[in-house]
Formats: structure tokens, C-alpha cells, sequence
């Protein structure tokens, strides 16, 4: 056959390795096992952990403000204003929480309206595994499939490579790791198996018009 396949609507997801991730690590966990031992927090997505309030920049200090600069200038270079792609006419503005999730915690699928770009940084995997964490991966779901696979669950699209396409995307997790993604796709993340804890934190970037000089 001489047909042609071309793929289209390319969804970008970023994986990174934060450098210097063990001294932030450690600096970062101590914070974190305080706020939760301090505070009870909030039930949002979070199914068996705990999860902050969104105001860990306020207590965060100089990690959290090292992490936000470095998924910052991810995101711009990520994506780019076309009309004025020399000087963005935007700033970025971050909504940031922590999870604490111990063995068999998760978080249901959820999106977040209104942001742009969201992240995940792992602290602390919670796992011994020197390859990554045992379980718990960040489910990401393609939102065009979940109605049209209710009538006929295994029959597929091939993509334009011949793969399968597959509705939803199952991210190994590991401490130090960056995910980010843009925030309206569909994530959650399933029970992880680790032996302790999981220390996660979690950014949202909003893309506000910025002030004239």
C-alpha cells in the first residue's frame, strides 16, 4: 500500500537529572519531615499520604528556590512566543506543594487548570533500587482515548512509526529526576512498593502576561 502515516500534535514530556540533587536532597528532606510532623495537611489527590499546603516557598528556603530556578529555565526552553520569541512577553508564576507518600500510598488521575507546565521532583524515590523506584510510576493518560476505548478496549491505533499506541504512559521514578508536562494532561501516580517514605515535590508554572518596563 502506498499510504502515509504522519503523526501529529507532538505532547512534549521532560525528563531531567537535577545537578546537585544529593546536597539539595538532603538539605530539602529535613524541611519537609518537619512541616509534616508540624502540620496536618491537605487531601487533594492524595490517596493514603500527605500532601502540604501550597505554600512551601514560604518555607522551602534556598532549595526549593534553586529547584524552581532550574525548572524555570526548563520551561523556556521548552516553549516560545512566537510573536516576540527574542523578548517573552510572560513571566512565570509557581504554585509548589510536597507529597509524603508512605508504601502503598497513590494519587488519583487529576490535571491542573490553568497552569502551563507542571513538574515532579523526586527527593526521595522511597526505594533501594540503585535503577529507580519499585512501582509507584507517574501515570500520564492521553486524553483523546479514554471514551473511544470504552466500546473496544483492545483494539488500537499505530502510530507513525507502526507502534502501538498506547492510552496511557507509565513513568519510572527515581530520587533526583525532574517530570514535567504540560498541566492539562490527565497524571496520577500508582502505589509505589518501596520500603519507606517517598518525598515528592510538586511545581506548577502559570504563564502571566508581563509588567510593562
Amino acid at each position: 500500500m502506498s499510504a502515509q502515516t504522519i503523526g501529529l500534535f507532538d505532547t512534549p514530556i521532560v525528563i531531567d537529572e537535577l545537578p546537585n540533587a544529593s546536597a539539595v536532597n538532603t538539605a530539602l528532606k529535613p524541611l519537609i519531615l518537619a512541616r509534616r510532623a508540624a502540620r496536618p495537611g491537605v487531601q487533594v489527590s492524595n490517596i493514603g499520604g500527605w500532601q502540604s499546603e501550597h505554600d512551601v516557598a514560604e518555607w522551602g528556603g534556598e532549595p526549593i528556590a534553586y529547584l524552581l530556578r532550574h525548572i524555570v529555565a526548563l520551561a523556556d526552553r521548552h516553549c516560545i512566543d512566537i510573536v516576540s520569541p527574542d523578548a517573552p512577553r510572560h513571566d512565570w508564576a509557581s504554585d509548589i506543594w510536597v507529597n509524603v507518600s508512605p508504601p502503598h500510598a497513590s494519587n488519583q488521575m487529576h490535571t491542573h487548570p490553568g497552569a502551563y507546565w507542571s513538574a515532579v521532583y523526586y527527593v526521595d524515590d522511597g526505594s533501594e533500587q540503585e535503577d529507580g523506584a519499585i512501582g509507584g510510576e507517574l501515570v500520564i493518560e492521553d486524553p483523546r482515548m479514554p471514551m473511544v476505548l470504552m466500546t473496544m478496549p483492545n483494539l488500537r491505533l499505530r502510530g507513525a512509526n507502526g507502534a502501538v499506541h498506547e492510552p496511557q504512559l507509565k513513568m519510572k521514578v527515581r530520587s533526583g529526576r525532574i517530570i514535567m508536562f504540560p498541566s492539562w494532561l490527565s497524571h496520577g501516580v500508582v502505589p509505589h512498593r518501596g520500603a519507606r517514605d517517598r518525598i515528592s515535590v510538586a511545581i506548577n508554572l502559570l504563564a502571566v502576561p508581563r509588567a510593562p518596563a
